[in-house]
């Protein structure tokens, strides 16, 4: 599924606020509620694109930027620009990019919180991970680039900073040596494309963590604090699909203490370039309760390929 402008705008305020992200559809992340109203759809009036010409930002580069407008600050649909170039790497679609984020209301300038000081953003730089017009403004520029997005959002309209850190090529698969699983595992068959498929047993699931290496990546070891890359698939005990990057043909960027217990335990430890089963008892997923497609008690398989870290 596209991420659409209300969804991005809504992680990063979740981010920024230090509060988990993510939705209830049957992903891997905790869920987490967003009133935002920014409408994707809508188009960026001339009235607009001046309102956010005459944004300007104040401070160095690689430091909290101060915000200089005429208040109030309205627009009617998301806006972009960039307010000054950088001098790194060129940023391509595909690659997976760190930002550091700051945002104030247009209200009144009031602070919505930053990453400055703390844990940047990551995304991955295609149309699925963001809207079209912050992904036009990304594409192209280079590593030190400040970039101003504004967008309506509730009762108000928001003005971001994006200070692009850094950029990277990522594969789309695991890397690295095979690895034979211990027996009584769910077979993993992998597609050409890399696409991992399952074949599901016909007995009572672990009541433990089951995190068992399939390909043994030569990348840095995963920690707890880190934002993670990922190409994921996951099923129910009975081999029901609910959730797939694959899919979506987009990897997942995420900070891995946004997601359910049983990924952060499973994956701290393991190295970039492998691939993951995860068997996740109830009390490390979702527990007793429904989410989404997954009924309540549900036992969860992952087949997780680490693409990189943050």
């Amino acid at each position: 599924m596209r991420r659409t402008a209300a969804t991005l705008l809504a992680l990063s305020l979740l981010v920024l606020a230090g509060c988990s992200s993510g939705d209830s559809s049957g992903d891997a992340s905790a869920s987490a509620s967003s009133s935002a109203s920014a409408t994707a759809d809508a188009t960026a009036t001339a009235e607009d694109v001046a309102a956010l010409a005459a944004v300007t930002l104040t401070g160095d580069a690689g430091t909290e930027p101060t915000f200089e407008f005429d208040q109030p600050f309205t627009v009617s649909a998301e806006v972009a620009r960039v307010f000054s170039e950088g001098d790194g790497d060129t940023v391509s679609e595909g690659q997976y990019v760190t930002l550091n984020v700051t945002a104030v209301s247009g209200t009144d300038g009031t602070s919505q919180g930053t990453t400055y000081g703390s844990t940047p953003q990551g995304y991955v730089v295609d149309s699925t991970s963001l809207p079209d017009v912050m992904l036009d403004s990304l594409i192209g520029q280079q590593v030190g680039a400040r970039i101003l997005y504004a967008a309506p959002y509730d009762d108000d309209s928001l003005i971001w900073a994006f200070e692009i850190l850094s950029a990277q090529d990522i594969p789309s698969r695991a890397e690295g040596t095979a690895v034979t699983p211990a027996d009584g595992l769910p077979t993993v068959t992998l597609a050409d494309d890399g696409a991992p498929s399952i074949e599901a047993l016909d007995t009572d699931p672990p009541t433990e963590l089951v995190a068992q290496t399939l390909i043994q990546g030569a990348g840095e070891a995963v920690t707890a604090d880190e934002t993670i890359v990922v190409n994921y698939s996951g099923w129910l005990w009975d081999g029901t699909s609910f959730d797939s990057s694959w899919d979506t043909g987009s990897p997942m960027a995420t900070e891995l203490s946004n997601l359910i217990e049983g990924w952060q335990d499973g994956l701290v430890g393991q190295t970039v370039g492998s691939q993951v089963l995860l068997i996740i008892p109830p009390d490390l997923g979702y527990g007793d309760d429904d989410n989404g497609s997954i009924p309540g008690g549900s036992t969860l398989i992952f087949v997780v390929d680490i693409l990189a870290v943050s």
